[in-house]
This record gives C-alpha cells, sequence and structure tokens, in this order.
C-alpha cells in the first residue's frame, strides 16, 4: 500500500486515449489515467505513459501523441485501446480514425481530442512524463445539458490492462 492510496481512492479522474506514430510508420495507442494540463501560459499538457506498456516504445521515438477523452457510450473504444495491447493486435484496424498533426492517429469517436509536439521527457518511476505542447485540437462536444458524461475510472476500474502498470 502506498502512501497516497487513501487520498486517490477518493478521487475518480478522468480516462485518456493516448495514440503515437514513430518516424517508422508504427503506431501505438493506450487507455491512461495520469494525465493534465500542467501549465496555462504558454498551454502545456502532460501524459504518464508505464515503461512496460507497448504505446511507451513508440512514444519514445515519437515527436508528436494525442490525447482523446471519451464519452461514457465509448466503452467499447476504451476496453481496446485499455485491454488489448498492440504488441498482439492492430487496435487501428479495429476503430475510426484519421492522421492528425505529425500523421499522429486521432479518433473519429473521441468527443475531444488534441495532438501535442513532445517538449520534453522526464522519469517519474514506473511511468515517464511526457510534456505536450498543443498545436491542433478538435472537439464533438455537444452542450453540457446533453453530454452523457465522459469516461472517468470509476468506468474501467473493472477492466483487464493488456500490461501489468
Amino acid at each position: 500500500m502506498s502512501g497516497l492510496d487513501g487520498f486517490t481512492e477518493a478521487l475518480d479522474p478522468p480516462m485518456y486515449v493516448v495514440t503515437a506514430v514513430a518516424a517508422d510508420g508504427e503506431r501505438a495507442g493506450c487507455l491512461v489515467g495520469f494525465a493534465s494540463q500542467c501549465s496555462i501560459n504558454p498551454a502545456r499538457f502532460t501524459v504518464w505513459l508505464s515503461r512496460k506498456n507497448h504505446t511507451y516504445g513508440v512514444a519514445c521515438r515519437s515527436s508528436h501523441l494525442a490525447v482523446h477523452v471519451l464519452s461514457r457510450t465509448r466503452m467499447e473504444t476504451a476496453r481496446l485501446f485499455g485491454e488489448e495491447t498492440g504488441e498482439e493486435i492492430d487496435k487501428f484496424a479495429r476503430v475510426d480514425w484519421t492522421p492528425g498533426h505529425g500523421g499522429v492517429p486521432v479518433l473519429s469517436d473521441a468527443s475531444a481530442w488534441f495532438v501535442g509536439r513532445v517538449e520534453t521527457r522526464w522519469d517519474g518511476g514506473d511511468h515517464v512524463g511526457f510534456l505536450l505542447d498543443p498545436v491542433a485540437e478538435g472537439s464533438s462536444v455537444p452542450p453540457a445539458a446533453e453530454q452523457p458524461g465522459l469516461l472517468c475510472l470509476s468506468d474501467v476500474a473493472h477492466f483487464s490492462p493488456g500490461h501489468p502498470a
């Protein structure tokens, strides 16, 4: 049990799908729970990828990453990126996507997304932080009263990850 267990058990953070493409064209993506805006001016966002995750290796060879939020109605997309590994299947053959800035896959069913240029990476322990400078964004989020709600940790806590964290 870590020193943060009691604190983090009280939280229900949003979940993100992070996608990457390396210079050789290899694509990868995974479900991520550790991410946040970390600066207002200049705008910056950090995503944390597990060193054990297939996406981490591709992201290390990528100049840009895309960060997506999904509505709760997109559970199958969340399951695909949370429970499967790109070492075994091509996740992008199973979803609609378009190439975004830098060729990074942008998921068509995301409620909102942005592509960020990787500014730096730093060691956080078993995860590595990727500091992103946003360069493109898109949204299909309806007015708040019509939203089904965004995907959060409590929605996916029962998933069996494709890789251990």
